[in-house]
């Protein structure tokens, strides 16, 4: 196993950190979000293609990540240190190719066959996700070497998601804003609204990964040892070993699993249960409204309570609101906003503190085994987050066939009332089953209490 020599601990964040910080994963949700909330419905809209070869494209991606993740972190990891650093100039090395592999998936070419256009899905969409890795394991990894305090990277912590909320809210507008009526009189999507808003959303997102690598700054300095044969097999073994890491990797999972398949879902809801396309963008800012307001509070109520206990009695409250939008059974569309802000209250604090919760797990990791693969250890957290998407993703189209939603729009028009009383019902039952199964991993397996984080930074500035 690869262990890394420390050569200097330290600490003192900016507020240019933080910002450049916040710029890293805004960036990468602009392009994420694109995935997360507009995808989905192009690719069933526009392109045609049909739910169940959108399910098959995301579960082999998924296995090609499998391969491809850990294999990333571990060329990370045993990369040198240069004088741009050892996480950062990877960000300025893949800014402009995830930019321009997230506007490929959205090109349309003219002529194609169903086939054809499926095949083109499938190469632009794995493209995607292996650039985004390319960049997204680097950047995770930059929070343990921009302070090796805990404190502080909690701090980060809420700033990532600060600039992961903003980040998500032009895909979010962009599903809102692109509808057009047809000769019929009925909303569909405009293509030349999708890919004008793409290129836009792709452009500032390189621009946002440029200012990271900039802003930014390295402070903890590590030397790799070379590369040994077997040592991924054994820093994943090591990693599946360890309590806090395994749960804290299953948590964000199924939280995420629940964030992508409502920001999905929501547009079909609006669209034909509520009859407001228009209203799509509502329910993801109503659940991220709290953000805005408890992002002041997150740290210092993590310090105080301590970070695992918030973030699991937040989401068990999400969870139950949830529940409770399903006994109201509503058609009161101000309602339905009403609760899940209600529920957004809840999950912002795993929202604001995920990555805090990360951070502790490797701390644990290091101080337990003496691993401090960093860049691997995230090619694994950040693996379990894409399974998460590919839950989601399942679980849309899954809901959508059992409606009747096979093709597109303009064939659907005739759904009946138990087709969106169950529509309604996924809306909610499947984002509150997965939220409590998150609050019963933080809560009873994920072990890193507010006493034991306390231990672990002291044994850790022992060593």
């Amino acid at each position: 196993m690869s262990k890394e020599k420390v050569l200097a601990q330290t600490s003192g964040i900016t507020a240019k950190d933080k910002i450049g910080y916040a710029m890293g994963d805004f960036s990468s949700l602009l392009v994420f979000g694109l995935v997360q909330s507009v995808l989905q419905k192009y690719y069933t809209d526009v392109v045609g293609v049909s739910v169940v070869s959108i399910m098959i494209m995301f579960i082999v991606a998924r296995i090609w990540d499998a391969i491809n993740d850990p294999l990333w972190g571990r060329i990370i990891d045993s990369a040198g240190t240069r004088a741009d650093g050892r996480y950062r100039r990877w960000l300025k090395i893949f800014a402009l190719p995830v930019a321009f592999a997230a506007v490929l998936m959205f090109v349309r070419i003219p002529g194609l066959s169903q086939t054809g256009s499926l095949i083109y899905a499938y190469v632009t969409y794995i493209l995607f996700g292996m650039l985004y890795t390319c960049i997204n394991i680097p950047y995770g990894s930059l929070a343990q070497v921009i302070t090796s305090s805990d404190k502080e990277r909690s701090t980060l912590s809420v700033f990532r998601s600060i600039g992961s909320t903003f980040g998500a809210m032009p895909a979010m507008a962009l599903i809102s804003l692109c509808y057009v009526k047809d000769s019929s009189g009925n909303s569909v999507m405009s293509y030349q609204k999708i890919i004008i808003g793409v290129i836009v959303i792709a452009v500032l997102a390189a621009v946002g990964f440029l200012l990271t690598y900039n802003w930014t700054k390295e402070r903890v300095q590590s030397v790799p040892k070379p590369r040994e044969k077997g040592q991924t097999m054994q820093v994943i073994k090591a990693l599946l070993k360890s309590r806090p890491f395994v749960a804290v990797c299953l948590a964000s999972m199924l939280f995420l699993a629940a964030q992508m398949f409502g920001q999905s879902y929501y547009s079909y809801l609006f669209d034909y249960y509520f009859k407001a396309p228009g209203l799509t963008l509502m329910p993801t800012v109503f659940q991220y409204l709290p953000v805005a307001v408890i992002m002041f509070f997150a740290t210092k109520l993590g310090n105080k309570f301590g970070r695992r206990e918030i973030c699991s009695y937040g989401i068990l409250l999400a969870g139950v609101c949830n529940l409770v939008l399903y006994l109201l059974n509503t058609h009161n569309v101000v309602i339905y906003l009403v609760v899940l802000l209600l529920s957004g209250i809840g999950n912002a604090f795993i929202f604001l503190l995920v990555w805090s919760l990360a951070s502790d797990a490797m701390d644990y990791n290091e101080v337990k085994f003496g691993l401090n693969d960093s860049a691997t250890s995230y090619a694994f957290y950040s693996f379990m987050r894409k399974l998460g998407q590919t839950i989601a993703a399942i679980l849309v189209n899954a809901a959508l066939l059992r409606i009747g939603y096979t093709e597109n729009v303009l064939n659907t028009a005739n759904i009946d009332d138990a087709a969106l009383r169950g529509m309604y019902a996924y809306s909610v039952l499947i984002p509150a089953v997965l939220y409590i199964l998150v609050f019963v991993l933080l809560r009873f397996v994920y072990p890193l209490g507010k006493k034991q984080i306390e231990e672990l930074q002291a044994e850790k500035a022992r060593q």
